[in-house]
Order: structure tokens, then sequence, then C-alpha cells
């Protein structure tokens, strides 16, 4: 088996496998994003409340956790191009696992079938992460993560439109069934689920097939001349907190991907499932902004901090605007023809927005300088993910106790000020011994 210094490649070699990880990335996405759509239908089949409901997200980013270092050690030992058809394998086998799920309409099955996947796409994500990163200059990472986040955020836009087209007697109906639902009509929307699960399984197993055939280069992330031993990763203060950093992202991503559909059902709209489109929508174009600012106009710490802002101003928003009000999305997506949302559901949707530049900036400036540690690093890093598992979690409580689902969402609040601490403070400590009189230059620093 080649392998191949990461720096080594060639520009021709580095657009193949661009290409290749952007295909890994629209998979993923689209995977990752069905969920949004998938917890208010599991809802109307399984009679759930809004906190079992989010046991969707809680299993799904849990086998991150579980799974992340596994992940590690199985790319060090086949490779990342064999280890990446691996992953898709086992994600076909959890699409296949709905499918059993569906017909016995068995909640626990269901979460057995999103765990399996949630393994399969750790372990694409511990490969494509820190191959995408050092593809290039450390400098344009964040680019060419923002151009990934595109491919994997309109897979997000297009995941819930052909789940709403896919699947029968959703979106057209009765937005809050519970209760009343007869058993027939419940029969009916798990036997839906089928055929989607069954054409994604399919699909899956060929996609493994080609990756498995096709001319990735085997990669050593790790390659340096640098000896450190594993136990040295404690030792990055700005690794350990990017990890902190990325766990309360992940929450905050999920809330506003995974959770907008049952506030929308909470609030009535027939049009719910769809809704996740619109998060989707907004951080394609966050994406897209980031890859043509940075770093050319802004460097990866001051876009980080700008998104924190940016979320702690949709949080308000969420907060202080009326349901019975439209006034923002008419303003915004009038000229599109697309339908008005309330003015907080749309909030939500703008979280999308302050999201996208969190996850394409904190990879590379947490990964700076690890050498050898790079692949352990990036362990670490995805193992974060689990926060899409906690914090939605808590966010039904929050809802549930409060029987306020939009008042939930100020959990959002001290989540972006752990992004916007990162972004000044967290990102650039190289040593755990903080000198508080460097506090105010490391603000003036952010210019830069």
């Amino acid at each position: 088996m080649k392998v191949m210094p990461m720096r080594a490649a060639t520009p021709t070699g580095n657009r193949g496998s661009i290409a290749i990880i952007g295909l890994l990335f629209f998979v993923f996405g689209f995977v990752t994003w069905l969920n949004g759509s998938l917890i208010p239908v599991l809802r109307i089949i399984c009679q759930l409340s809004t906190s079992q409901a989010l046991l969707v997200t809680f299993v799904f980013y849990a086998a991150y956790t579980v799974m992340a270092l596994p992940a590690a050690a199985i790319l060090r030992r086949i490779g990342y191009r064999t280890g990446m058809a691996l992953g898709m394998a086992i994600m076909a086998l959890g699409a296949l696992l709905h499918i059993p799920a569906a017909y016995l309409a068995a909640f626990p099955f269901f979460l057995l079938a999103l765990f399996v996947i949630g393994s399969g796409l750790t372990i694409l994500q511990t490969a494509s992460n820190p191959y995408i990163v050092l593809l290039g200059p450390a400098e344009s990472a964040a680019r060419r993560i923002s151009i990934m986040g595109i491919i994997n955020k309109s897979a997000g836009v297009l995941a819930p439109l052909a789940f709403a087209a896919l699947i029968p007697n959703v979106g057209n109906g009765d937005p809050a069934p519970q209760g009343r639902i007869n058993a027939a009509m419940a029969h009916s929307l798990a036997n839906g689920l089928v055929r989607p699960y069954l054409g994604m399984a399919a699909l899956l197993l060929l996609l493994a097939a080609l990756l498995r055939a096709a001319p990735l280069p085997e990669i050593d992330v790790d390659g340096t001349k640098e000896e450190v031993e594993p136990s040295s990763i404690w030792r990055f203060p700005h690794l350990v907190l990017g990890a902190i950093t990325l766990f309360f992202y992940m929450g905050l991503e999920v809330m506003a991907g995974d959770t907008i559909g049952l506030f929308g059902q909470s609030l009535g709209m027939v049009d719910f499932v769809s809704l996740t489109s619109y998060t989707m929508g907004f951080m394609v174009l966050g994406y897209a902004i980031g890859a043509l600012v940075v770093p050319r106009l802004l460097s990866q710490r001051k876009a980080l901090a700008l998104s924190g802002f940016a979320g702690l101003a949709s949080i308000a928003g969420i907060s202080m605007t009326l349901p019975e009000s439209h006034a923002l999305s008419e303003i915004v997506l009038g000229w599109t023809g697309l339908s008005a949302i309330p003015d907080p559901v749309f909030c939500v949707a703008l979280m999308g927005l302050s999201n996208a530049l969190v996850w394409p900036t904190v990879w590379p400036l947490a990964l700076d300088g690890l050498g050898k540690l790079s692949s352990t690093g990036s362990a670490l890093l995805v193992m974060a993910i689990s926060g899409g598992a906690v914090i939605p979690q808590i966010f039904g409580w929050i809802a549930a106790d409060m029987h306020d689902m939009q008042a939930a969402y100020l959990l959002g609040a001290p989540c972006y000020g752990i992004v916007l601490l990162y972004a000044i403070f967290g990102s650039r400590m190289r040593s755990w011994s903080v000198d508080l009189e460097s506090l105010p230059p490391v603000f003036a620093k952010l210019q830069k």
C-alpha cells in the first residue's frame, strides 16, 4: 500500500482528492440531516414526547463519542481509503436496519439503526476532516472546509425536501397528531420509510465499492520528524479547548437543524418536515461567504468571533419575536417565492448562517502544530460531535419543563459565548499557564 505525505500531493492530485472527499461530505450531509425530518415523523409513528423524540439526536451523535478513538485506530491499521469504504458499508447496514424498525414501528430498533449509521459516519468524519485540513496551506484550511461545507449543507437542503416527497402523508395534514392519529395512518407512514432507506442502503454500498477502487492515495496525516507520545495530546490547550468549543457548537448546529421541525410542529405549521431546509440553506450561504472572504478579508479567528456574535443575535431574535408575525421571512425571502414562516422559526433558521464558519475555523485552529498527534487530535475533535447528542437533549428537557420551546432556545446563548471565548482567547493558548495581563492585547490581535 503506497503511503504519501500529505504535502507531497500534486495540484492535479489535490483536485482529484478534493472531489472524492467532496462526495463524502455530500453523502454524510444527506444522511445526517435526514434526522431533522425523521424526528417529527417518528414522533407521530411511535407516539413520542418532545424529549423522547430527541433521543434520535442523542443516540446518533453519541456514536461519535463511542466510536471516535476506535475509528482512529481502524484508520491507522487499514488506511484511509479502505477505512472510508468500511464506513460507507457500516452506514448501509444502518440504513437496512430501518426497514425492520419501520415494519415493527419499534422506536428502540430505530435508535439502534441510527447508532449504526452514526458509527459509520464517525469513520468517515475522522478520515475526511484532517485530510481536507492538511491538503494545502494551513491559513487557507477554513476556505477548503467551507467548500466542503457548501457541499455538505447543500445535501442538507435536499434531504428534507426528498424525504417529504418520498414519505406519504407527511406535511399535508394535522401538524400535531399525537393521540389523534389512527393505527392505519401510523402504519402507512411507517411503511413509507422502507423504500427510501432501502434505496439509501443500495446507494451507500455502491459508493463504498467505488470509493475502494478510486484513485485516492493513502496519506500519512501524521507524517513528521517530531516524535511525541499519544498522552501528550493533553498538553495542547488550544486543541482541548477547541474540542470543548466543538462540543457546544455541535449542540447549536443540531438545535438549529433538528429541532426546527419540532418547533414548527408545536406552532401548528403544516409543512414542518421541510423546515430543516431553511437552516441548511442559510448554512450554505454562510459557507459560501466563508469560501470567499477567509482568509483574504477575514482571519480564521475573526470569522469565528463574528460567528459567535451573530449566533447571540439569532438567540435574541428567537426569544424576542412573536410567533404570529411572519415579517422577517417575508422581508428576507419574499422575493424567492418560499412560504413565509413565523419569525421565531426564521431566527432558528438564521442560526445556520451563524454556525456555518464555526466548524471550518475551529478545526485548523485546534490542529495547528500537532505534528504526529494530528490523527489523535482529530479523533478528540470528532468525539466532540457528541455535543449534538447532549445539548439538544437538555433543550428537550427544558422545553418539556417550561412547556415553551421558544424559551428553551435561550440555552444557545452560553454555547455561543463559549465559541466567542475560543475565538478571542482559547485558540491562542499554547500553555495551560494563563497570564491575565496578556488578555487585552489578545483582543487587539483579533484585527490581524
